[in-house]
């Protein structure tokens, strides 16, 4: 199927429900409701024509300078039958961005919603098991967000370069590559 025809098999569907599309997108995609992304998931996995067996991607994107700020998830969808692709979009507002979960839909979902709830902060409800998958668990904050700032320290341990790391990369060093390229053992603060 061609995406204008998807997007039309989604409208007729779902109506209201699809809120827009981009055809000449390099990956074209429709905009869904948040409150319809799981009903639309399972949709377009089992409708025949569809056949979106594949959730290849869900990321998120972070638009803090939007009126008003938003978060987009963004689905990348693929049929092995018809090899064709797809991609959905859903917006959620930033202070509050939750969105029902397509775990249901396709099991892999299970670990990207996760890796979207820890470095974005979107809640994923009814996930089986939301919690963070790259981060520890005690990590405050989410790291891909537009405005987020390193900590300078995590647990007593430095995160951020030091200074001499930092001098060496203005110099055009490349860092991070050798065996001594590591932030120096952990010393008590008052003696660091």
């Amino acid at each position: 199927m061609t995406p204008q025809e998807i997007h039309d098999a989604l409208k007729a569907r779902f109506g209201e429900a699809i809120l827009s599309f981009d055809e000449k997108a390099l990956d074209p995609w429709a905009l869904v409701k948040p409150e319809a992304i799981a009903e639309v998931a399972a949709f377009v996995k089992a409708e025949p024509a569809l056949g979106f067996d594949n959730l290849m991607c869900l990321s998120a994107v972070d638009w803090p300078k939007e009126t008003p700020p938003r978060l987009d998830v963004v689905y990348h969808l693929y049929s092995y039958k018809h090899d064709h692709t797809f991609v959905l979009k859903v917006q959620v507002p930033r202070d509050n961005p939750r969105v029902p979960t397509v775990e249901g839909t396709w099991g892999v979902a299970n670990w990207h919603e996760r890796e979207a709830f820890d470095l974005y902060g979107v809640v994923f409800d009814g996930h089986s098991d939301l919690r963070r998958i790259l981060l520890p668990d005690d990590w405050q904050g989410h790291p891909l967000r537009k405005d987020w700032e390193d900590p300078e320290l995590y647990n007593g341990m430095r995160v951020k370069p030091t200074p001499q790391m930092a001098e060496r990369y203005a110099a055009g060093e490349k860092i991070g590559v050798g065996p001594f390229d590591f932030t120096p053992p952990n010393l008590p603060l008052e003696q660091s």
